[in-house]
């Protein structure tokens, strides 16, 4: 396999604060021989841990950026025990766009890894992160929200691995990350996720859905600011003890969790994020939209849970994810 074309304008074994880029070769209408200028801080002090820290893997998803942009002005290299990597905008074409994928070749980041470094610009990247970023790293944390499409209670994740002694090092930093909510995950095709790609490599990784709506509220980038430097204190990587919160434990193991809306039309949500709901508890109905006098359409709920997340913003089509309920864990 080819060598990656991306080059780093950053030293990553060399002790201190540096802030640079990762250059992806690119040739457009806009810039014949450019590159896509990917912004990226390395803080490093002598031997320890290695902490992978990413947003905007989707581009419409602002949590993840904000909370990193503010660290990489104030983490300092004597604070630090080891070595963080932070870029804040992975999928940076689509951050710039304001777009969940790369306006460059349409790439969804977090489907095409472990990447291709004779792929497209997404494909590109992802390679980079598969074949010289992760295998620096011992913890990776990567911040997600709903984007301009979904909205969530604000939860850290973990996934079930078949290697549990791994999955219990991923649970540990999730409940170190400490957000209102925390939840055990099963994708159901993971195979081309950047989460995948971490823990094939045996990494801790550590994931998040922290709101939505195409943006980030202070209470959402709060909860990434405090749970990013949580998990760098679980790792020893930052001195001190993660401040602690009450949390809410959840899955969604049941496929009964998720609903998928079979119509198109308006919503009309019948309960608020983070409502109980039992099941056959009324969820939400769709208007059709294209004339008056129709009855809409219910959707209830198939399971006891918590409304955990729904589609956004109002209009949704056939095939569009409609909500999830999850599960309580005692």
């Amino acid at each position: 396999m080819r060598d990656n074309p991306i080059k780093s304008t950053v030293d990553f074994d060399l002790n201190g604060v540096q802030h640079g880029f990762l250059k992806v070769p690119y040739s457009g209408d806009d810039s014949g021989w450019g590159a896509v200028m990917i912004p990226v801080t390395v803080v490093k002090n002598g031997e320890g841990p290695t902490a992978l820290l990413t947003g905007a893997n989707h581009g419409d998803e602002y949590e993840g950026p904000i909370a990193l942009w503010g660290m990489t002005n104030e983490l300092r290299a004597d604070a630090v025990n080891g070595r963080v990597i932070m870029i804040p905008a992975m999928n940076y074409p689509a951050f710039k766009a304001g777009k969940r994928t790369s306006p460059i070749d349409g790439g969804n980041m977090n489907r095409v890894f472990p990447g291709d470094p004779n792929g497209n610009i997404t494909q590109i990247i992802a390679d980079y992160f598969s074949r010289t970023l992760l295998p620096m790293a011992d913890y990776v944390i990567d911040i997600h929200s709903g984007g301009k499409t979904m909205e969530f209670l604000p939860f850290g994740a973990a996934h079930i691995l078949d290697d549990k002694e791994q999955q219990a090092r991923c649970v540990a930093a999730v409940d170190a990350f400490n957000a209102p909510y925390t939840l055990m995950l099963l994708e159901p095709d993971a195979t081309h996720l950047y989460d995948t790609a971490a823990e094939n490599q045996g990494k801790v990784f550590v994931s998040t859905e922290l709101g939505g709506g195409g943006s980030a509220s202070a209470t959402s980038v709060k909860i990434a600011k405090r749970g990013i430097a949580n998990v760098l204190m679980h790792a020893g990587i930052l001195s001190g003890e993660p401040e602690r919160g009450p949390s809410v434990n959840l899955d969604t193991m049941s496929s009964e969790c998720f609903i998928t809306s079979e119509h198109c039309g308006l919503i009309d949500m019948c309960n608020d994020l983070g409502t109980e709901v039992k099941e056959g508890d009324l969820i939400a109905v769709i208007h059709d939209a294209g004339r008056t006098g129709s009855a809409p359409v219910e959707y209830r709920s198939k399971v006891d849970g918590i409304f955990m997340g729904r589609h956004f913003p109002c209009l949704i089509k056939s095939g569009d994810f409609l909500a999830v309920i999850a599960l309580t864990v005692e």
